[in-house]
């Protein structure tokens, strides 16, 4: 058996044993519950003759059993009514409720509701009826088996996300340590880059293909530190978002085709922020390429940057196929994606950048149907 399903199996096991408990000791409960009930039952079955001997005593020993009897009910509410439907005797029940007429009626339609009356002929054609509710120790255990049953779910929901919890901490070590080992394998053939192009610098070469290569250089030292610093917690300046922005969208413009019409709009002062430049210009990227995607390459691509009092918004507009409103969420969860090739890692990653590192908020701002979409960042400013 694998890892993965034996911890799923185990999961699911500790889940359905979790059920099976609180399923039995509901039943139990019940059980419980429903004795408990005829005990009571039978007690006032015995009070019932008590009352109705009060009468018929004898002696004085035969009064003194009959009063013991009655006296030994100091929990169950009574009502005790003659074939006239008029209140004889009531016990255990408040003075506020006695005293007052209609709540005693409406006290008596709620033990109604809870037992059958006992009838009591006193003979010779006379019926009177005895009315008990049930006693608070009664009422509680009624409440018990709800509470039973929120607390199982309870439990099973810490079980899940316990595994949950833990499912997710280990696949986050596990990109974080794919990502650190890349960063690891491209350091060294990039290290021979550097190299090269310091020898071709003294060789007889064109000096715009050095400068090329080292662009190209340059830009897998910043591929190298992103992936390097997934997994850790990056450092955080304050930054011009607007120079920032600029900067990302200037590298992407140059190297992306041309039926692509990029444009940008923002403010001429500076808006600053904690930032970590790198990580913010993948993020950028990986919108930017996802809404070229998204175009198949033609339409055009406007960056917005506005603020407001607290925060500085960033949006990303396409003229592309557009999300349905009902993934507008889904579309940030790791394996999430339309297109053939890919992990749908570009989205994910960009949210946790954000919203993880940055404490801001990423989302998408609008979006319909083969018009477009707007992706929203929004990132707290240095005051």
């Amino acid at each position: 058996m694998k890892l993965s399903d034996e911890r799923s199996f185990n999961r699911w096991f500790i889940i359905a044993s979790c059920l099976v408990v609180v399923s039995l000791v509901l039943w139990n409960t019940n059980i419980f519950f429903q004795r408990l009930k005829e005990d009571e039952r039978a007690k006032m079955n015995i009070w019932a003759e008590a009352f109705q001997g009060l009468e018929k005593a004898t002696d004085d020993a035969h009064l003194n059993l009959i009063l013991e009897i009655l006296n030994k009910n100091t929990t169950i509410p009574i009502i005790y009514m003659d074939e006239n439907e008029n209140v004889v005797d009531t016990s255990n029940i408040d003075p506020a409720i006695t005293d007052d007429e209609e709540k005693l009626m409406d006290f008596l339609q709620k033990i109604m509701s809870e037992n059958d009356p006992i009838v009591v002929d006193l003979g010779g054609g006379q019926v009177q009826h005895l009315y008990y509710g049930n006693s608070p120790t009664l009422n509680k255990l009624k409440y018990y088996p709800i509470g039973l049953t929120l607390l199982g779910f309870l439990f099973v929901g810490v079980v899940y996300f316990f595994y949950t919890t833990t499912k997710n901490s280990e696949q986050n070590k596990l990109w974080a340590g794919m990502a650190k080992e890349t960063a690891h394998q491209i350091g060294t053939p990039l290290s021979s880059l550097i190299g090269w192009t310091e020898i071709l610098k003294t060789e007889n070469v064109n000096p715009s293909y050095v400068v090329e290569m080292e662009k190209d250089i340059d830009r897998l030292n910043t591929i190298t530190e992103r992936f390097s610093k997934i997994g850790s917690a990056p450092n955080l300046q304050d930054t011009d978002i607007v120079l920032a922005t600029k900067d990302s969208f200037d590298y992407l413009k140059a190297r992306s085709s041309r039926l692509i019409e990029f444009s940008i709009q923002a403010p001429r002062q500076p808006i600053w922020v904690k930032l970590n430049e790198q990580l913010y210009s993948w993020t950028i990227e990986n919108l930017v390429k996802n809404a070229i995607d998204a175009m198949r390459g033609k339409g055009k691509l406007l960056i917005e940057i506005k603020q407001d009092l607290k925060e500085a918004h960033i949006y990303i507009s396409d003229t592309g196929k557009g999300i349905d409103k009902s993934k507008f969420k889904l579309i940030f969860e790791p394996g999430q994606t339309t297109k053939k090739r890919g992990w749908g890692l570009g989205l994910s990653l960009a949210k946790r950048i954000i919203e993880e590192y940055h404490s801001g908020r990423i989302k998408v701002a609008h979006s319909e149907l083969k018009k477009g979409t707007t992706f929203q960042i929004s990132l707290k400013k240095v005051i």
